[in-house]
């Protein structure tokens, strides 16, 4: 959608792909090492946490852009000024508190935003592992 539709990403939405790729990655790696029940485990595990993780920026950002306008909080800087120029605690607290392109409606579909339709993806994500973690392998 950035390329094609020409939306520029906020930097809760650069997050949120972070927690997508990282989720895909950890789907990969446990793919092609087929590893025994605990590392199975392990891997849904960590794929239950990023998605998690990346479905509360979700959240967070669905919940900015519900805010009224007099609400939204004012523009703030890209996401790669803040990891050059603040410690990752200070560009995490200003990253949760999101900017005003953060509470921009660029796009929907069916009533959704970008980030409601990301949280369902993490949402089957979550759902997705959690099979992965309780299922038993036959040996």
């Amino acid at each position: 959608m950035q390329h094609g539709m020409d939306l520029a990403p906020c930097a809760l939405c650069i997050t949120q792909r972070i927690f997508i790729i990282a989720t895909g990655l950890l789907a990969l790696i446990a793919f092609v090492f087929n590893p025994a029940q605990l590392g199975l485990r392990i891997f849904a595990g960590l794929g239950i946490l990023m998605s998690i993780i990346g479905g509360g920026f979700s959240a967070r950002h669905t919940y900015l852009q519900s805010l009224p306008p007099e609400s939204q909080p004012a523009c703030g800087p890209s996401l790669g000024y803040l990891i050059e120029n603040f410690p990752l605690q200070d560009a995490f607290s200003v990253l949760l508190r999101g900017d005003g392109n953060c509470s921009e409606v660029a796009w929907t579909f069916l009533g959704i935003s970008i980030p409601g339709w990301t949280i369902v993806a993490f949402a089957g994500l979550v759902i997705i592992n959690l099979w992965q973690f309780f299922r038993t392998r036959s040996a």
